[in-house]
């Protein structure tokens, strides 16, 4: 599994701003139990590609799974934000109901 995170990393240096490339790494990280690694990633992408909508759904489940409710809750709502600002209605739908599972704040 740590050859999948090399390779994609290998990827990532001959094309940086290949935002699905980024996806897929901080997605292996996550697969991995890697959360914090992944959170970083995640905020790479977000940066690099502000409207790769799933990249804020993602963060904020990998917040969210090691207890960082405010932080998922800051990622959930940049991303309904940011499905709403590009007409993804299905990731819009997602991440709202994955706010509204949060305890409250």
């Amino acid at each position: 599994m740590a050859d999948r995170i090399e390779s994609l990393k290998s990827l990532i240096t001959q094309d940086p701003n290949n935002s699905r490339l980024r996806y897929m790494l901080a997605s292996e990280y996550v697969n991995q139990g890697r959360s914090r690694e992944a959170i970083s990633e995640f905020n790479a992408l977000i940066e690099l590609d502000p409207d790769y909508v799933p990249g804020y759904f993602q963060a904020g489940r990998a917040a969210e799974g090691i207890g960082e409710l405010d932080g998922a809750r800051s990622y959930y709502q940049q991303g309904i934000a940011t499905a709403r600002r590009t007409g993804n209605t299905h990731a819009l739908g997602e991440i709202q109901a994955a706010l509204e599972l949060l305890p409250p704040a």
